[in-house]
Parts: structure tokens; sequence; C-alpha cells
């Protein structure tokens, strides 16, 4: 029954859309009530006050409206803690799914005066913590678990304080519309696909004379012009170098050719190539029932690669009020 009325109240308190750009925390969005130390402390004034009616007590007339004026003070301070904080939402990288999303929230703090033990939870009860200087923006990150690949939503976000006695609860709503995209989780190792040997773009490297591809140890019988005579100057010992050349092989990520019957597992079967072929240099395209992607090897064609097996077979988001477009 509480857990329901208290779902209705948040309801009700946060009748907002999603929103974008620069929230700023006026009056009207900031709720404030005790908690349980705040009545118990109420409580313990009331029986004060009773003894002092009974007893005539003038000094302890003065105590409890004392340690009173104390507690709406109190209150103050944890509604000043919050009031006028501007936030916004920050960059948010990709991540694989059983890892953490970080969620970035960026904090100014305008005033003169510094905001200690700033709380960010979300519903699940994953929180952070931290204090804001003065006159200066802060960065707090929020970490929440990626359990299935897609487009992770950060959802209703609560921030509070009970600064400084905790004996006021002082709390407002964030939804932000920020969203993390989440891989598919690579599966255990497995020997990539092998290469055809078709006409076309794609490429592997092999041994060649064309393109510098690195240093090894001197074998006896070396030719004297690839020896690395500027690593030996700087004591580097004796390294030959090492040259590359494109062959005209291409190897293709096809989904027909994965081991696993299941969607999912299908997935992270060619989350593990696309790693392994990008970690080997490799150039290598990838083949989906709704989509193909030509053979390269840069930082962009392995993000696009992810991207699409993490999307695979997903709606297209919701278009409503309030929320922005699908992120880059």
């Amino acid at each position: 029954m509480l857990k329901s009325i208290k779902q209705k109240f948040r309801n009700w308190a946060f009748r907002r859309t999603v929103e974008t750009g620069t929230v700023v925390l006026n009056q009207r969005r900031i709720y404030i009530l005790p908690t349980r130390s705040g009545f118990g402390f109420a409580l313990v004034l009331v029986l004060m006050l009773l003894g002092d009616i009974n007893y005539d007590l003038s000094l302890g007339y003065v105590l409890t409206f004392l340690l009173a004026m104390l507690a709406m003070m109190s209150m103050l301070h944890a509604f000043r803690n919050l009031a006028h904080l501007q936030i916004h939402a920050g960059h948010i990288e990709p991540v694989f799914a059983g890892e953490a999303a970080r969620f970035v929230f960026h904090f100014d703090n305008p005033g003169t005066l510094a905001r200690y033990q700033i709380h960010l939870r979300d519903d699940a009860g994953h929180r952070t913590v931290c204090d804001l200087p003065a006159r200066r923006s802060t960065a707090m990150q929020l970490d929440i678990p990626a359990t299935r690949r897609g487009w992770m939503d950060s959802g209703r976000l609560s921030l509070y304080t009970e600064f400084p006695l905790g004996l006021f609860h002082a709390w407002s709503y964030l939804h932000f519309d920020v969203r993390a995209l989440v891989y598919p989780q690579p599966a255990a190792p497995l020997p990539l696909p092998a290469q055809s040997a078709q006409n076309g773009t794609g490429k592997i490297l092999a041994a060649g004379d064309e393109d510098f591809s690195g240093l090894r140890s001197y074998s006896p019988g070396d030719p004297l012009p690839r020896i690395a005579w500027k690593a030996l100057a700087r004591e580097q010992g004796l390294q030959v170098k090492q040259f590359s050349a494109p062959q005209g092989h291409e190897l293709w990520l096809d989904w027909s050719h994965t081991p696993h019957p299941g969607l999912e597992q299908k997935l992270q079967v060619l989350t593990r190539w696309v790693l392994d072929a990008d970690a080997q240099g490799l150039i290598y395209g990838l083949r989906l029932p709704d989509s193909e992607l030509a053979p390269q090897n840069n930082p962009a064609h392995r993000t696009e690669c992810l991207r699409r097996l993490a999307l695979f077979g997903m709606p297209p988001p919701s278009r409503k009020r309030g929320e922005g477009a699908e992120p880059p």
C-alpha cells in the first residue's frame, strides 16, 4: 500500500516528458520531507515541550525552541543544497552487455557556497555521491549494469541530499534524453572463418616490400639494408625492419557461417569475430540478413560493425514529444 502511494506521488510530481538541454533546479522542482531521524527528532521535541509545560521549566522552553529552530535551519540548508543547480547530460561511451554503462552528468554550481553530499540514484538502487565546489562545474558518473544489447535509457533518476544533519530529505527527479549503446556480449574465443580468394576490395596483410609494419630481432642472414640503424643507435639492440604487402583475399564475417542457431548466440559470435579481426589488423567485412558492410579496417568500420550487431532486429526508437532523436 505504501509503495503504491509512493509511486502515485512520483508520477504526480514528475509530470514532465523526457528532458533535453540544461535543467535548473528551482523551488518548483525540489521536494522536501523529514527523514526517519527527523520524525524521531520531532517526537523528542514534543516530549520535551510536554515536560516543560508540566514542570514549568523556563530553561527547558529555551532548549526546546532552540532545538526546533535548529531543525528548521537544517531544512533550509537541505533545500539550499540543491537550489539553483544547473545539470546537463554528458557523452556516454558504448559498452558491451555485461559491463556497466557510465552515464555522465555535469553539475554547475553558480553560487558562492559549496554543496555537500549530493546523491544521484536510479530506481534499481545504483547510486553515486559527490561534493560540488562553489562556482565550478563537476562531472558525476553513475554506473548502471547493461544487461541487454541495444539502446539503454538511464531512466528516471533521483537527485537528493540529507545535508547537514540528516533530519530532512530534499530531492528532485531527472530524466534526460540520453541513452547508451550496448553491444552484444562477445562469445568465447573462436577461430575466425576461412578467408575467401574472391577478387574484391577486402585485403589481408602478408609479408612483402611495400609498407613498413614493425621491427623484429636480427637473425643471421638478414640483409644489411633492412637493419634498423637508428634503433641500434638508441641502444635498443640489433633489429630488422619488417614490411608488408596487401593480398587479394577477403575475410567475410557472415551470419550464415556462425556455429550457433540462436539469434543472440550468433550476434555474440560475430561480435567476437569483429574484435579479433580488428585486433589482428585484418581487413574484414560483415554480412547480416538485412545489411552488408564492405571489407575495411579502421576504427570507424569497427564501430559501425558493432553498432549494427547491437541494433540488429531491434524496433526503431519511439519518437515522442519531448524526446530526442536516436543518438548518433
